[in-house]
């Protein structure tokens, strides 16, 4: 499937408002440290690629996230700030983020914990939820340069 040039459009202030809602649904989510409500804002067929982990579905990415806030991401919480969004239709938009993962006491992503992420995110009835997220860190562990 391709997407053509002319269906790369500037979203709606109404869709740029929905869609950046799911982003803090999420974040809200996290901060409280609930899955359930973390899992609901993905299609049921969504993907997540995060910290390592690939989620093939909503109850993989309920699961994963269930066992991280009792783990690695206890206490944690999530900022994100949008970078780019674009529409490739009337029901699909891709977000570009910069944030990442918050300890207590931080009030930015340390460095080690900095990401820009990709939200693939799609119209279902009246609500956007997201159908595919991957996140990579911002500080390139692979430098291309031999210095």
């Amino acid at each position: 499937m391709s997407v053509s040039a002319g269906l790369v459009t500037e979203p709606a202030d109404a869709d740029k408002a929905a869609i950046a809602a799911v982003t803090q649904k999420l974040g809200a989510a996290w901060a409280k440290h609930d899955a359930d409500t973390f899992a609901e804002q993905f299609v049921e067929q969504a993907t997540m690629v995060i910290a390592g982990a690939y989620c093939d579905n909503r109850d993989e990415i309920r699961e994963y996230m269930a066992g991280a806030y009792r783990g690695r991401f206890k206490d944690t919480r999530v900022i994100g700030k949008p970078i780019n969004m674009r529409m490739l239709g009337d029901d699909v938009a891709i977000l570009l983020t910069s944030g990442g993962v918050l300890e207590p006491g931080d009030t930015e992503p340390q460095h080690h914990r900095a990401v820009h992420a990709c939200w693939v995110v799609v119209r279902e009835g009246t609500q956007w939820r997201i159908a595919a997220y991957q996140n990579t860190p911002v500080h390139n562990p692979w430098p291309t340069t031999d210095d």
